[in-house]
């Protein structure tokens, strides 16, 4: 089994484009961990990366998107409550729960009509999906019983070979992961505190 590709972080990201168009797994640096990116429109490729990390098929996968433009693409209603947290969060470490967009497969919504999606803090993960001028899926990069990845290292000792290719931001802080926060209603709904605290969304 051939190797992982690996190139920095600050490298140019275009053979990034032929590896998603065939389905394969990218793992990048977020703010926190490293993550995990397919493309989140082709089921064969969201059905490997559940395989991949072992993941229940009843736990969605969310996304991240490169610019603020591809969330109408992932949602089919921003509720006025997601605008606002949006203006007050993004670019940062929030997911907002909103309804998915019908384009979406139900098999990344693990069935639930929801997605999970985030602008990130971090210019890499943004820069990648600009440059594949798709959503990107953002599950973290560890099989679903070990610790998520901070390290290019520990990526590899879980996943080299399996994976196609790697951006390799050095070490990342790790931390709580983001703060993820169900915005389909007129009211905040908190389902995970992470790096922002639930004091803060629902001031």
């Amino acid at each position: 089994m051939p190797g992982t590709s690996i190139i920095q972080a600050h490298a140019d990201y275009s053979g990034a484009i032929e590896v998603f168009r065939a389905g394969g797994v990218i793992a990048y640096p977020t703010e926190t961990f490293y993550g995990l990116c397919v493309d989140p429109f082709n089921e064969t490729a969201v059905e490997a990366l559940y395989n991949l990390k072992g993941r229940p098929l009843s736990s969605p996968i969310p996304l991240i998107i490169g610019d603020a433009g591809m969330l109408g693409g992932v949602a089919s209603v921003i509720t006025p409550l997601a605008h606002k947290l949006i203006q007050k969060f993004w670019p940062g470490p929030l997911t907002l729960v909103l309804k998915a967009a019908p384009t979406l497969p139900p098999g990344l919504t693990a069935g639930t009509g929801t997605i999970g999606v985030r602008l990130s803090g971090s210019a890499h993960a943004r820069r990648l999906s600009v440059m594949l001028s798709s959503p990107i899926t953002s599950t973290s990069a560890n099989p679903s019983c070990k610790p998520p990845a901070t390290r290019p290292g520990e990526v590899l000792s879980f996943f080299d070979g399996s994976i196609r290719m790697l951006i390799d931001g050095g070490a990342l802080k790790g931390g709580k992961g983001s703060t993820i926060v169900d915005a389909t209603g007129e009211a905040p709904v908190i389902i995970r505190e992470g790096e922002i605290p639930s004091s803060l969304i629902i001031d």
